[in-house]
């Protein structure tokens, strides 16, 4: 039986940091298959895992749950024959629903009974819970209701008063998850293994999931059933206006009703956006493969100019992995208005993605030196 874990988090929340440790400190006995979620057209994640010798399956150029849907089922069932792997993890794009990776996997597990939902984890960065939930509640606070375990990262670089109304912000959305508060620094690969695998709050949150699902069905129907009497009812009165014998107040009557039944068309269009958007819909990504050698420093320059203004959009994340003139590779992280930048090694060529909203594409990629 393969166990499929999801770990979740809004972008630059420390997904991949928590699966390298958990690759290098309690899974080094199980065959594992990592399946990257990136969002945007340039993978880089996998680049940064590659050092852990696990296998790699990236999947760029949209979400599991709406793009890719087709390319996940095939993805996992060729994980699946190829490897036989004991344990996949599935590390979804940081503006990914969570619940919506779970019915992908749900709906493979009924297809494919030798393999089961096993975790559902979401990581958050707590100095920007707060923020971003209000910023992108949409999106983040589904990664929050439907996790068996939150855990947070940089709780340590908190106060005890801001990590407090952090952790009452998480739990208003999910009390039903084991809430890992201390540092991952301080717990080790086994006992974070152990906390993530808690069944009892697996079973709340399919159920969730389904309920979630089954009011959305009924919601549909009631609307689709008031919509069918709505023009059932124009129907009766262009039949009594029909009876008058009056041409043009037919016609009248006519225009009067095309324009209910676009509004009617309207507000289903409306409905069916309301509380559920892509990714697509909000964020844009950009990314960029090059050849280019660049200075250390005009990295790190450009890193702290986009900390420090938003005149290039709103920038929610940066990753790249670029060669230097040094002959050393650059690797580097920029979430929420921080960055890092460290020593990684060579790859088959560079690249470059920015995440946000009304990104400059043109400006941005010139503040790099591309």
């Amino acid at each position: 039986m393969t166990k499929i874990d999801i770990v979740s988090g809004f972008l630059g929340a420390g997904k991949t940091t928590l699966i390298k440790k958990l690759l290098e400190e309690s899974l080094k006995s199980e065959k594992v298959v990592l399946i990257e979620n990136e969002f945007g057209e340039v993978g880089i994640d996998g680049g940064f895992l590659k050092d852990t010798g696990i296998e790699i399956t990236e999947m760029n150029s949209g979400c599991i749950c709406c793009t890719l849907v087709g390319d996940f089922a095939k993805n996992l069932r060729e994980v699946m024959d190829r490897f036989n792997p004991d344990r996949i993890i599935i590390e979804p794009s940081g503006v990914g629903k969570l619940s919506d990776v779970m019915t992908s996997v749900i709906d493979f597990s009924k297809e494919n009974d030798n393999t089961k939902l096993n975790a559902l984890v979401t990581v958050v960065n707590a100095k920007t819970a707060k923020k971003q939930m209000k910023a992108f509640g949409e999106f983040f606070n589904n990664q929050i209701e439907y996790a068996t375990t939150i855990i947070l990262s940089r709780s340590e670089e908190m106060n005890q008063e801001k990590l407090d109304e952090t952790v009452a912000i998480l739990k208003e959305k999910n009390d039903k998850a084991l809430l890992v508060t201390t540092s991952l620094v301080k717990l080790d690969g086994a006992k974070i293994l152990s906390a993530i695998e808690g069944k009892e709050n697996l079973e709340v949150s399919i159920k969730a999931l389904e309920a979630h699902e089954a009011d959305e069905k009924e919601h549909e129907h009631h609307h689709h059933d008031e919509e069918e009497h709505e023009h059932h009812h124009h129907d009766e009165k262009e039949h009594e206006h029909h009876h008058h014998d009056e041409e043009e107040h037919e016609h009248h009557h006519h225009d009067e009703e095309e324009h209910e039944n676009h509004r009617h068309d309207e507000e289903e269009h409306e409905h069916h956006h309301h509380g559920h958007h892509h990714a697509d819909d909000i964020f844009d990504s950009i990314g960029k493969e090059t050849a280019h050698i660049f200075e250390k420093a005009r990295i790190e320059s450009a890193l702290k100019t986009l900390s420090e203004t938003d005149e290039y959009g709103n920038i929610l994340r940066s990753k790249g992995m670029l060669p230097t003139t040094d002959g050393k590779w650059a690797y580097f992280d920029f979430v929420a208005g921080e960055y890092e930048i460290r020593e990684g090694s060579p790859d088959v060529t560079g690249r470059i993605v920015v995440i946000g909203t009304d990104l400059k594409e043109h400006e941005l990629f010139e503040l790099f030196g591309l």
